[in-house]
């Protein structure tokens, strides 16, 4: 299954730097450690209202995610926000066991490992970065396990309408550059608005080859739910 970052980042977020092999040893554990499925890893649902040449408007549903904030740059955010994260996906959490009613009742936290799911994402913010893992369907930020790791917050993202341009190839400021402007230039045409910062999100895991890797660009509509 794909182990992947990313809300978005106005620069390469992780690449070919130093840092990438933390994350990369990270992901190949995970890759391991979980179950392989014949199916595509889990993503938010989202319907395809419009087509515009490359660019998609799409109409996301809510979802949970857990994220964190680190500090820049851009290039090194996800490196250090990915440990923190998983950490938190891989069981550094407190679940809650309900236990029958005999004497004593007792009740005690365990850790709860929760699916991974695509993609991650990153996106500017005030103090740094934001980076943020989006939680399995059906889990809220109420209902999700309480992290042990205070840098860790739950939070429940609205429906929401945004502009995606998907593209393959190296996690490069050059690639990146090239297909936000396709993107902003296309809405443009349009006469559509977007608030916000860019949304770069990331599908696969590093070892994947670059011509396979699905990375999408994401801007929120303006005057859409």
């Amino acid at each position: 299954m794909d182990c992947e970052l990313v809300h978005g980042a106005q620069k390469n977020l992780i690449g070919a730097r130093p840092g990438l092999t933390v994350w990369a040893a990270l992901c190949s554990l995970a890759l391991i450690a979980l179950p392989m499925t014949s199916h595509a890893t889990e993503e938010p649902d989202y319907q395809v209202v419009r087509k515009l040449q490359e660019v998609e408007l799409r109409q996301y549903a809510g979802y949970a995610v857990a994220e964190v904030l680190v500090p820049g740059p851009a290039e090194e955010a996800g490196n250090l926000a990915f440990p923190i994260l998983a950490g938190y996906i891989f069981g550094k959490n407190k679940g809650e066991r309900k236990l029958a009613m005999t004497a004593p009742v007792t009740q005690a936290a365990e850790p709860v490992k929760l699916q991974m799911t695509s993609p991650v994402t990153q996106a500017p913010a005030p103090g740094g970065f934001r980076v943020q893992f989006v939680l399995p369907k059906g889990v809220t930020a109420a209902s999700a396990p309480e992290p042990l790791d205070p840098r860790v917050m739950l939070r429940d993202v609205a429906p929401r309408r945004v502009a995606a341009i998907r593209y393959s190839g190296f996690w490069s400021d050059a690639n990146y550059g090239e297909h936000l402007a396709t993107l902003q230039n296309t809405l443009r045409a349009a006469e559509l608005a977007w608030v916000g910062e860019a949304v770069y999100s990331r599908y696969n895991a590093p070892i994947t080859p670059w011509f396979l890797r699905r990375n999408e660009i994401w801007l929120q509509l303006a005057d859409a739910p």
